[in-house]
């Protein structure tokens, strides 16, 4: 039976692609003589014109097919590649009460790489209106889907009061639930059959009492910073026995649950030596000088310094990198994000360290985009159209300079990022990038 958000977002779309109405302070766009990147296929289409009205794509076809609007914003697309926006499925949005140019702040870093979707996983007071006045385009801001506060050992002490908490984060109408560590088996199964019942997703941490079998088996959407693998496959101090990798991503496949890997950041947290490395990262000047001291100090804390000198962090960073390789073979649902902002996962620019991450386990540039674009869309498909360039959809798409198919690099600085029809060029965004490295200076 088709839901009635699904009716109500096609119907919406039915509206915007035959002109009823669109967002009327923006005047339609023209991308010109650009290669558009089919993801799904790995190809792309040469001397396309895309035509945006509002926040929809209206007319996508070749140079001689599709007319230019009279009065249409032309960008002259000629040599570069149109993907579409990028999601970051484990992002954060600062509480309100870092300040409105803190948070404005944080929203243009992600749109500055071409973050274009956020997930928001750890929701607090206020971010519901922030929520609001992201995704009707008061603001500079990636769509927001945002999870509630979370559901942790502090926050649950007792399956009822699980039950209560599912049943009031639904009231207040958040995206999805967030799991945290912390969690007894039986507050885990009454938040999970709640959930369920009422149908609210719910997705994060796999807590240590609840573990991976136990988490399949209610059907938490998604498993992020592959929690619960490691264990499973025997993998915290030896190589991962092959053997029972196949059998999670098995498991994991036929479970329907998707995997947010945050692989890059596992990577700084496991290794002691990366520190003088992601001290010299461009992106840190982005960020308040309080909180790079803080990352730094992160490697200082005597839990961590016995943690990172251990005898096996190369060893869980390799299986977790041949973890997700198997995950991904295996069909797995791979959804992109980076935990931006934790240890030096600066938001937006992280994307590009965890994409080279991936990259490092053996996923291709088109696997990469998939997670990123593709994947995401069709996560949220109940919610909006968008992560592919096509007619209809959110008019969410990132220009660049070169085929990313050929070299992920040219995903970094791109020559334009267009967030629900809103077009910001190089020299726009570099214009702002250089405020917010003035203020943290």
């Amino acid at each position: 039976m088709i839901s009635v958000r699904v009716i109500f977002s096609i119907f919406v779309g039915c509206l915007y692609y035959f002109g009823i109405f669109s967002t009327p302070a923006l005047a339609q766009i023209v991308f010109d003589d650009v290669s558009i990147l089919n993801i799904e296929h790995g190809s792309f289409d040469t001397h396309q014109r895309v035509v945006v009205k509002g926040d929809r794509i209206i007319a996508i076809g070749s140079r001689t097919a599709i007319a230019i609007p009279e009065g249409a914003n032309i960008i002259d697309a000629a040599g570069k590649y149109l993907s579409p926006g990028f999601g970051e499925m484990h992002g954060h949005i600062p509480p309100i009460t870092s300040g409105e140019q803190a948070i404005a702040d944080t929203l243009f870093l992600y749109i500055s790489n071409g973050v274009t979707t956020v997930r928001g996983m750890l929701g607090s007071e206020g971010q519901l209106e922030l929520r609001r006045k992201a995704n009707s385009g008061q603001i500079i801001a990636p769509t927001l889907y945002l999870a509630g506060p979370s559901f942790n050992g502090n926050s649950v002490t007792s399956p009822k009061q699980a039950q209560e908490k599912v049943l009031e984060q639904v009231n207040e109408t958040w995206d999805l639930l967030k799991v945290h560590p912390g969690l007894t088996l039986p507050e885990y199964q009454a938040m999970a059959k709640t959930a369920n019942e009422v149908g609210i997703e719910f997705g994060g941490h796999i807590p240590n009492e609840v573990g991976l079998l136990n988490a399949l088996s209610v059907s938490q959407r998604t498993i992020d910073h592959l929690d619960g693998f490691i264990p499973f496959v025997e993998g915290a101090h030896k190589p991962a026995d092959d053997t029972k990798l196949l059998e999670a991503a098995k498991l994991t496949r036929n479970a329907r649950v998707g995997v947010v890997p945050t692989i890059a950041l596992w990577k700084v947290l496991l290794r002691a030596d990366n520190l003088e490395r992601l001290m010299a990262l461009p992106e840190l000047k982005y960020v308040p000088k309080e909180t790079r001291e803080g990352w730094v100090n992160y490697y200082k804390r005597p839990q961590n310094i016995a943690f990172l000198r251990g005898s096996t962090p190369e060893i869980r960073h390799q299986n977790r990198l041949k973890l997700l390789k198997t995950l991904s073979d295996e069909g797995v649902e791979i959804l992109f994000g980076t935990d931006a902002p934790q240890v030096f996962s600066v938001p937006g620019f992280s994307i590009h360290n965890e994409m080279a991450t991936m990259r490092e386990a053996g996923m291709s540039p088109q696997e990469i985009l998939k997670s990123a674009t593709l994947a995401v869309g069709n996560y949220f498909k109940e919610k909006d159209r968008f992560g592919q360039i096509r007619v209809g959809y959110r008019a969410d798409m990132v220009l660049l300079n070169g085929n990313p198919f050929a070299d992920i690099a040219y995903l970094k600085k791109p020559a334009g990022v267009m967030q629900r029809g809103n077009w910001l060029d190089r020299q726009t965004i570099d214009a702002e990038l250089a405020a917010i490295e003035a203020r943290y200076k």
